[in-house]
């Protein structure tokens, strides 16, 4: 699951709504939102975002929550390492490698670290 299907799954859930109502207010067929919401699927378009944030009748703020969501949530990345230290690429085929078998609290604690480092990145720049 991306994390754009998790957000989209728990606004329906929420509002009691199903695939099938969903997709036909928005035009769509039900097995797209399942793909989306599965992760089978890569990140939404502008148009589609659209359409769920006036479907739920979302505002601005939480709007540009959902739409930041989509942006990380292709589930097939590419990490570009060309002209970074030989580690940096190491590393990346490393996660690539191990990612699925990677336990939750990893994932999580590296998320932090991630988060962390970019926070600080920020405060100095």
């Amino acid at each position: 699951m991306t994390p754009f299907g998790q957000a989209m799954r728990r606004l329906r859930r929420e509002r009691g709504i199903t695939q099938k109502q969903m997709a036909i207010a928005l035009g769509v067929s039900p097995s797209y939102l399942s793909a989306l919401e599965s992760g089978k699927r890569g990140k939404p378009g502008f148009d589609f975002l659209q359409r769920v944030t006036g479907y739920f009748n979302i505002i601005w703020d939480e709007a540009d929550e959902l739409f930041r969501i989509a942006a990380m949530s292709h589930p097939r990345v590419v990490v570009d390492t060309s002209g970074l230290p030989a580690e940096y690429t190491a590393f990346a085929n490393q996660l690539a490698a191990e990612i699925r078998k990677l336990p939750p609290g990893t994932v999580k604690a590296m998320s932090e670290l991630l988060s962390q480092s970019t926070k600080r990145r920020e405060n100095t720049g």
